[in-house]
């Protein structure tokens, strides 16, 4: 059984990575997506919020091979917990390829059974971010367009509770 985590923070989840969540489902035979809680980020989204946000994404992408899960830690050592030996990892532009390439090699160091797959936005999603979502979501904008369908209204009405200090 090929076996895949998709790590990443996903605060929020956006259209860029339910592209490569479907994509990556495709290619393997079960994919966990995996919400790191990383306690030196100051995350927008509790690690419960993310989980649910990307549950109910994937629900309505009926992807039934795919798993959500939060984890803390090195992300090496927790697909050796899962028994798989693939990480993915999304890139929108070569300015993504530098450091993701750095961690692939700290990766592969700290666990010889991992292997590391880049796959490449689609254009569509090239310039879309997290902190992109959550900025114009701060100040009111609509973020339909950039986030699942599904959650639209929850995420901006969540942001919008979130306005930052002036």
């Amino acid at each position: 059984m090929k076996t895949a985590v998709y790590p990443g923070s996903f605060d929020p989840v956006t259209l860029g990575h339910m592209d490569i969540i479907h994509r990556a489902a495709l290619m393997f035979d079960h994919l966990t997506v995996a919400v790191g809680i990383n306690i030196n980020k100051r995350a927008t989204f509790s690690p419960e919020e993310r989980v649910d946000f990307l549950k109910r994404a994937i629900a309505a992408e009926g992807l039934h091979n795919v798993t959500v899960e939060a984890y803390h830690g090195l992300i090496a050592d927790y697909a050796a917990s899962l028994n798989a030996n693939t990480l993915v990892r999304g890139l929108r532009a070569m300015s993504d390829f530098e450091s993701e390439f750095q961690m692939a090699l700290a990766n592969r160091r700290i666990n010889q059974q991992v292997d590391t797959a880049f796959l490449v936005t689609n254009v569509e999603y090239m310039y879309l971010s997290s902190s992109l979502v959550r900025e114009i979501g701060h100040y009111g904008g609509d973020i339909s367009e950039f986030v699942p369908q599904c959650l639209a209204e929850d995420i901006a009405k969540r942001l919008k509770q979130n306005k930052p200090n002036i």
